[in-house]
């Protein structure tokens, strides 16, 4: 289970270290202790033994109990059956807003997920024994075939359904997801290698045509809060290292 850290400051000594219990929200954790989240600064550990450390500040307000985070996608079919019990399931995994010239790195659904034809971000499951940044790397390569250069931890995101897995089993699913800023320094025309997976293919998405790309909404909110600063610091390095 992870482990939610909250420091003042990088470096700083813990205000706060807590389990993330299954349904639960980083941003809701940390607001019910107190505080709110400033910027996510490191994810350590391994598989499923990882502690997230955020800078956090308090907010000063009265605390009231959020609880967990609401539960979507409900299968409403096996809701009515008192029979089934989904399986409960954490999964940990660590994705990348990753730029290029030739713009946003994007990987469509398969026909094995829940929405075919949407676009996601590159990225998925933490392996045992591997550390968020490698598996977003090795998740980048099989999904994509594109070599990337991460820059830095840049947030965290929580997710919470009741619904069918790919190999028809139903679970109580709580997605963690760590999102990193990437860049890929040679893009080339991408390639799904994990053939048969939840990735039917991939591409390069201009960055003056993102907007008009379906994408699912979790990935369409980490662009819309993300990606035009992204975007402005991968130009501005780029024009200083060309200058």
């Amino acid at each position: 289970m992870m482990q939610i850290v909250g420091v003042a400051a990088a470096g700083g000594s813990p205000l706060f270290v807590r389990p993330l219990a299954h349904g639960a929200d980083p941003h809701r954790l940390a607001w019910e202790l107190g505080y709110r989240i400033v910027r996510p600064l490191s994810a350590s550990g391994a598989g499923d033994h990882l502690s997230l450390t955020l800078q956090v500040s308090a907010h000063g307000r009265p605390i009231t109990a959020l609880g967990r985070q609401r539960v979507r996608q409900v299968d409403h079919g096996a809701k009515l059956d008192p029979g089934v019990e989904p399986l409960r399931r954490q999964r940990l995994a660590a994705y990348g807003i990753v730029l290029s010239d030739r713009g946003i790195l994007g990987t469509e659904f398969s026909a094995r997920t829940a929405v075919p034809g949407l676009w996601g971000l590159p990225g998925g499951g933490i392996d045992p024994g591997e550390n968020p940044s490698q598996a977003v790397i090795r998740e980048v390569v099989e999904e994509t075939g594109q070599e990337i250069d991460i820059s830095h931890l840049l947030d965290v995101q929580s997710d919470h359904w009741i619904g069918r897995a790919p190999n028809g089993v139903l679970e109580d699913f709580h997605a963690v997801r760590i999102i990193y800023a990437a860049t890929s320094p040679q893009p080339d025309d991408p390639a799904v290698y994990d053939v048969g997976g939840t990735t039917a293919s991939a591409a390069w998405i201009r960055l003056g045509e993102w907007t008009r790309t379906p994408w699912a909404a979790g990935a369409r909110a980490l662009l819309d809060r993300h990606l035009s600063t992204l975007v402005a610091t991968y130009r501005h390095r780029k024009n200083r290292s060309a200058g």
